[in-house]
């Protein structure tokens, strides 16, 4: 314990830095800024217009002031920091704290789909590719399922909590029902549902691995570490988080026909956002050329066109292609569970973990012991792609 105590204290200026960079971010709440408040309105009002109105989507106002963050984010003195590693990985955090600031400056402009390029990375050829063979491959199929209420959803959101607080007494409760927000999120460890949203009741228990066994989970887990950049994300995270609830979702059995699908369809409508098109042009031909149902096509076409041109949802293939590629070549997933962070952070992680300025994480998400679970990823090690993620026909 006195060698983890003076490790810490060799850190402390690192450490200080850390938890402001950790500070600046939550003020700047990326994620919500960009989560359009009126999306039930919206839905409604293009209803009524018969389908012919592209939306009207409103932003929340910004909490802070961006020229102060800037000067207190510039005023931390990173030069300080004498570890290397660290000193790299703030100035990297620091610099995407910054792009996040620009974008939100620029939400509602020409100029936030270059933010938002900046912060996700574009569409690779192969990621292109990739997208439009499974939406080939896997044929369109009606919903079948019922759908449960936000409520129902949020019922079943605690009894999940509640599973891992009988392992983790400790493990916290934050769950909102909310009317501000247009889709499901976890935002700095808080699990948000949107009030005016339905769910398809054969998703409910993936969506629950996803967001509270993956998203939750590491924040908590980074939560207990003393680099509280592993809470909110260290840079670049986002893809490889995503990629990581992704894999929940199929180790579970919950990674169906139609989940694929969206997953894909998400690529290609931020792929002709990037060219050009309109919200009406990536609705109709989701909904035209890749048989997406209408409502689902509508969500992907607003989560796209939002704020001027986002590309963050190209980010779940990605992510879930490249954990498959580090899957192959042997990586253990129990780096990523200590808090967020991308696969390119797991040689630093494992170095702080070596040195004791880490610990082991707190909780092991309860979906890699769900039954089969174990031989789904034992199959993915021995090599495979996005196209093996589809099992055939699901009826539900």
């Amino acid at each position: 314990m006195c060698h983890v105590t003076s490790v810490t204290q060799q850190l402390a200026p690192a450490l200080d830095v850390d938890a402001r960079l950790t500070e600046i971010e939550r003020s700047v709440d990326l994620l919500l800024n960009v989560t359009p408040v009126n999306a039930a309105e919206a839905w409604a009002d293009f209803e009524r217009s018969d389908f012919g109105t592209g939306p009207t989507l409103r932003l929340r106002p910004l909490e802070f002031e961006p020229d102060l963050v800037r000067r207190d984010l510039y005023n931390l003195e990173i030069e300080n920091v004498t570890d290397p590693a660290l000193q790299a990985l703030f100035r990297a955090k620091r610099d995407e704290i910054a792009r996040q600031i620009t974008a939100l400056e620029d939400r509602d402009t020409s100029r936030f789909v270059h933010g938002s390029l900046q912060l996700y990375g574009g569409i690779t050829q192969s990621l292109a590719s990739a997208a439009q063979e499974l939406l080939t491959a896997i044929p369109a199929q009606a919903p079948t399922a019922p759908s449960v209420t936000a409520w129902a959803f949020a019922e079943a959101a605690r009894a999940e909590i509640d599973r891992y607080r009988a392992g983790y007494p400790d493990f916290p409760v934050h769950l909102e029902v909310r009317d501000d927000i247009s889709e499901l999120m976890v935002s700095f460890g808080r699990l948000l549902i949107p009030e005016a949203a339905t769910f398809r009741a054969d998703r409910v228990e993936p969506l629950l691995h996803h967001e509270v066994g993956t998203h939750v989970v590491t924040y908590q887990n980074g939560a207990r570490q003393p680099l509280k950049l592993l809470t909110i994300g260290l840079p670049g995270y986002d893809e490889t988080q995503e990629g990581l609830a992704v894999l929940a979702e199929y180790l579970t059995g919950g990674l169906d026909p139609r989940r694929l699908r969206v997953l894909a369809a998400r690529v290609v409508a931020v792929d002709k956002m990037l060219d050009g098109a309109e919200f009406l042009d990536i609705f109709e031909s989701l909904q035209a050329e890749h048989r997406i149902p209408r409502k689902t096509a509508w969500i992907i076409a607003i989560r796209v066109v939002v704020a001027g041109g986002s590309v963050k949802d190209a980010i779940y293939l990605r992510g879930i292609t490249r954990l498959l590629e580090a899957l192959a070549e042997g990586i253990s997933l129990d780096a990523l569970f200590v808090g967020k962070l991308a696969l390119d952070h797991i040689p630093l992680i494992q170095d702080l973990l070596d040195r004791e300025v880490l610990q082991a994480p707190w909780v092991r998400p309860r979906w890699l012991d769900v039954p089969g679970a174990q031989e789904r990823l034992d199959r993915l090690r021995a090599g495979a792609s996005v196209m093996d993620l589809y099992e055939g026909d699901a009826s539900a």
